[in-house]
């Protein structure tokens, strides 16, 4: 399935199927982790007041405060995750994104049973440029992402771009934690700066 299958999200479209993805291995990867790993890194919950509830394996993120210049550092969650993600974001990119961008976050994060993530934008400029996309890997009947008002449910192992420039929340009201990975790809004709982004960037 190429890109043009799959077709391109709009200004207005809530959401963008992009099809299923093999995740086995990163599925049994973050099975495999300790309770601590997910409290490792704090640093979404502590300083985005909507990610409160969730916890998270941060593997890359990058450096706001250097916006517009991409600086794109692997965190601790590289060393449990990124063997195996890595290969996941590939297939996605290759089969539905134009090549030659930069993966600019990518994590996996974890909403408990009972929480919620409350409606939010995603207003930073690096986030109303690049791709959002989520891969399910754990969850149940009862996780709802909103967006726009619209519930979704969401399919594990089934990935999906979604537009983080409308109002979008997330409830898990099931008994099971939800998990997803996530990962923002900057396309190539969105970089600020290529040749620093090919110089300082992860990928």
């Amino acid at each position: 399935m190429g890109a043009a299958e799959v077709g391109r999200l709009g200004a207005s479209d809530r959401t963008r199927d992009l099809g299923r993805v093999p995740c086995a291995a990163l599925l049994e990867a973050v099975r495999g982790l300790d309770e601590a790993a997910w409290w490792e890194k704090l640093y979404r919950q502590e300083s985005f007041n909507v990610h409160r509830s969730t916890q998270s394996i941060v593997l890359s993120f990058i450096d706001l405060d250097r916006w517009p210049n991409l600086a794109v550092a692997r965190d601790v969650g590289w060393e449990r995750l990124g063997d195996t993600a890595e290969g996941v974001m590939d297939s996605v990119i290759e089969r539905c994104y134009p090549a030659g961008g930069v993966v600019i976050r990518s994590m996996a994060v974890r909403l408990p049973a009972g929480a919620r993530i409350t409606p939010h934008v995603d207003e930073h400029e690096s986030l109303r440029l690049s791709h959002r996309i989520h891969l399910p890997l754990v969850t149940n009947p009862r996780v709802r992402f909103f967006i726009d008002g619209v519930p979704y449910r969401f399919e594990a192992g089934r990935a999906v771009e979604v537009n983080n420039q409308l109002s979008h929340s997330v409830m898990n009201d099931g008994a099971s934690d939800r998990i997803h990975f996530i990962f923002d790809y900057l396309p190539p004709d969105r970089l600020a700066g290529p040749a620093l982004a090919k110089s300082q960037a992860v990928r």
